[in-house]
């Protein structure tokens, strides 16, 4: 099928089967909280699944990770997935967050081991008196509510996994421990997505697997974050960005562009559900799910 095809096809609405979610990080400035709720409001009516919040290392934004979730319970009609990891905490200390998190009416929870306090690449060392490793705290979060709960997954290995054996041990030990949907490490390839999920299902893995996309608002931070996390930039992708730095808006274009592509093609291999890495960002992120067609519900006309 031609690219112009696929757009027709999604602009005249004829998948109603796609499912999003978005993930929002907690603002350190008013400034920032000014472009977080910008993005917020536009993005909710297209009525994604769940919105996500991320929680610093070591617990570093904490109080903004858990003021951010309440008001999004408190102002809006989104789901909130409160991030959370075992890094730098007790078990005492998860545990009361997880309730807190409960007693304000949070139902799902995207469970991480965390990055080390020194940052990616640093050894990591689990908290003496605290969750070890992610799937301790998915069982712990299990032990005390019946919490949806997220874990993520790598297409193309975590940085300490020496091979695809571990990588899809430590996965099932996730899903067994009560995981209910992993959420992947952003990539640019599909066919190493597909790949890996070829892996996870012969493995016996039979959760939701959901595709975590990238928007790239800055390609020169993205490949160097992406140097860290173990994300491949393939020749092509640097090839579109090359000699963009200080051309902003055909920036944008081309990052449109080239996400559409993405999760157009993922869509013909049979994915439909899509998590977001908005950066706090709706433009492009907007864009992407309109070419997926979708829509904000129609606003109910006044009675006459």
């Amino acid at each position: 099928m031609q690219t112009a095809d696929k757009f027709r096809r999604f602009e005249l609405g004829a998948d109603s089967d796609v499912s999003v979610s978005f993930e929002f990080f907690p603002p350190k400035s008013e400034k920032m909280e000014a472009s977080l709720w910008s993005a917020v409001q536009r993005l909710e009516p297209l009525a994604p699944s769940f919105v996500s919040v991320t929680y610093g290392a070591g617990g570093s934004t904490r109080e903004r990770t858990h003021r951010t979730v309440k008001r999004l319970v408190d102002e809006t009609g989104l789901a909130p997935a409160a991030h959370l990891t075992c890094v730098g905490s007790s078990r005492d200390e998860v545990d009361a967050i997880v309730r807190d998190y409960h007693d304000i009416g949070v139902r799902h929870i995207v469970a991480l081991r965390g990055d080390p306090l020194e940052g990616l690449g640093a050894r990591y060392t689990p908290q003496p008196d605290g969750y070890a490793y992610a799937s301790d705290l998915v069982e712990g979060i299990r032990r005390i509510a019946d919490f949806e709960v997220s874990v993520s997954a790598y297409p193309e290995l975590h940085p300490e996994s020496a091979d695809w054996t571990v990588e899809i041990d430590n996965l099932k030990r996730k899903v067994d421990a009560g995981a209910t949907r992993a959420i992947t490490q952003y990539f640019f390839e599909n066919d190493m997505f597909e790949t890996f999920m070829e892996k996870v299902r012969a493995a016996g893995i039979d959760i939701p697997i959901v595709p975590g996309i990238l928007p790239i608002v800055n390609f020169e931070q993205t490949m160097v974050f992406s140097a860290k996390c173990g994300t491949s930039i393939p020749h092509w992708l640097a090839r579109r960005f090359a000699g963009l730095d200080k051309d902003v808006e055909t920036r944008k274009l081309v990052a449109s562009a080239v996400a559409c592509e993405q999760v157009l093609d993922l869509v013909d291999r049979g994915v439909s559900d899509f998590h977001f890495y908005t950066m706090n960002r709706a433009d492009l992120t907007y864009a992407i799910c309109h070419m997926l067609g979708l829509r904000p519900a129609p606003e109910e006309k006044q009675a006459a």
